[in-house]
């Protein structure tokens, strides 16, 4: 979809799940990812009755130009409110967006995963700009730095082979933008989305997070709620999905029955959603 004057930038999306549903949840990706990377949440969350779509965005070179470009993406395709779930730079560009619409707010609801509200923390803010004169290995190399490169569990090893295979399909200018977008000088504005729900997911094995960037999360959030995954490392959407599915249906059950319900009414089983929420509170205690 191109919704920009510049032809030259096209969203890519998958939407799936029921199309009646008029407040859908929207995956955005981190650095090295592309919208296919949340196969495992599409697949799980439509069978749920729950109406997702996962983006994959444009070469854009500031957060204005990206809040921007989302809005018209969202006009349209016609949605006044969404949920948004954001993965490391998804999780920033999502409250950015948030921040930017609070005077006329687009967004219902967040889950943060893996993310940060500081570009500072990465230390990069003053190469930022000359991100855009690499070559491709350059940058790929940058990202590759992040990535788990000690023993990990089988499931966290294929989640890192498949987002390396993701990151060999992204162009030099796209890498380079979100490079730019996830290490310029910015940072997030609380009190301007102090009001919508938040969920804070992140791992407590090794990521790209330091334990100060997340400790600013929870200081910026004090009323969210935390999904904690013991293990899962920078993708436990991958790797980890069956947890991270039920968390997410967990942060929007409390929508349910309004009109900003992400799942089709006659899907919801309240039983069932009972049932999950035990087993997952037994796992943790285990």
């Amino acid at each position: 979809i191109i919704v920009d004057d510049d032809d030259s930038k096209i969203w890519s999306l998958y939407d799936a799940g029921p199309r009646n549903i008029r407040c859908p949840l929207i995956f955005l990706p981190p650095v090295s990812g592309t919208a296919d990377v949340f196969f495992r949440q599409i697949l799980a969350l439509t069978g749920w009755g729950y109406r997702v779509i996962a983006l994959q965005y444009p070469v854009y070179w500031d957060h204005l130009e990206f809040c921007d470009g989302f809005r018209k993406l969202l006009d349209h395709l016609q949605l006044d409110k969404v949920h948004l779930f954001g993965a490391s730079l998804g999780g920033f560009l999502a409250q950015k967006f948030a921040e930017y619409t609070h005077k006329s707010p687009r967004v219902h609801s967040l889950i943060l995963c893996n993310s940060f509200s500081d570009t500072s923390i990465f230390n990069q803010t003053w190469t930022a700009n000359s991100f855009w004169l690499m070559p491709s290995f350059m940058l790929k190399k940058i990202v590759l730095g992040n990535f788990s490169s000690g023993p990990v569990d089988p499931m966290m090893a294929d989640a890192i082979d498949f987002m390396v295979d993701r990151l060999e399909s992204l162009g030099q200018s796209e890498l380079a933008s979100r490079l730019t977008l996830n290490c310029q000088n910015s940072y997030v504005e609380p009190h301007k989305i102090r009001d919508i729900p938040v969920t804070i997911m992140d791992v407590f094995d090794q990521s790209a997070l330091s334990t100060e960037a997340k400790e600013e999360m929870y200081k910026l959030y004090p009323n969210a709620r935390r999904a904690h995954l013991k293990t899962g490392g920078n993708f436990p959407y991958l790797c980890r999905s069956a947890e991270v599915n039920l968390y997410v249906q967990i942060h929007l059950l409390q929508f349910h029955g309004t009109k900003y319900a992400a799942i089709d009414p006659s899907m919801v089983s309240a039983e069932e959603l009972e049932v999950q929420k035990g087993s997952l509170s037994l796992s943790q205690e285990e």
